[in-house]
């Protein structure tokens, strides 16, 4: 993915790859995105980037169904947590993505960066958690808990109240500071972070 946005920076900005690698890094670090930057600075069309860099990913051969996460997933109690997708991606995309893990069917509901509308809202903007509990019909930041792997979401998630799992990816350096109360390395982890949300093993 990085190197497509790189090339379409290049391609759209007319820029030597080099600039464009770091324009592209600044965006990002600055916006949470870096198709925000292109909208904002650039007047580029959101929906065209997303059809040649998103959409265009070869997924399917990098994204496989995923048993162990869909027993994960399963074994989650949903009298007590409904499970919410919140993606920075566009809705295509989020789609493709949980579909190709196999396990589309087990959430009620996608929050998504929607493209088509300027200002692009994404995390860690606070607005984007908020579109979030509007979407999931939930009303008290205490009752919201999330788990990402972007550091400046997992703390964005906490600063506003949510319960925040920072998941630090095996073989990614673990932050100094971390970004949030919990920090995981796999996501199996957190059975023992939370245990009263999962079905009780009778």
């Amino acid at each position: 993915m990085a190197d497509l946005i790189d090339r379409y920076f290049a391609t759209h900005l007319g820029l030597p790859e080099e600039e464009a690698i770091k324009l592209h890094q600044e965006y990002y670090k600055n916006y949470g995105l870096a198709i925000e930057g292109l909208v904002r600075h650039h007047q580029i069309d959101p929906l065209d980037y997303n059809a040649k860099v998103d959409d265009a990913l070869p997924l399917e051969n990098i994204i496989k169904p995923n048993p162990q996460l869909r027993k994960l997933l399963e074994d989650i109690d949903k009298s007590k947590v409904k499970l919410w997708l919140l993606t920075n991606a566009y809705v295509t995309h989020g789609r493709r993505v949980v579909r190709l893990l196999g396990i589309e069917d087990l959430f009620e509901g996608l929050t998504y960066c929607d493209y088509s509308q300027i200002p692009i809202i994404c995390k860690p903007h606070k607005d984007m958690f908020a579109k979030a509990m509007k979407e999931a019909g939930v009303d008290r930041v205490e009752d919201c808990y999330f788990v990402d792997d972007s550091y400046a979401n997992a703390q964005g998630a906490q600063k506003l109240g949510w319960t925040s799992v920072h998941i630090v990816e095996e073989g990614l350096p673990v932050p100094a500071s971390p970004a949030s109360k919990y920090q995981i390395r796999n996501l199996e982890e957190l059975r023992g972070i939370f245990p009263q949300f999962f079905k009780s093993e009778n």
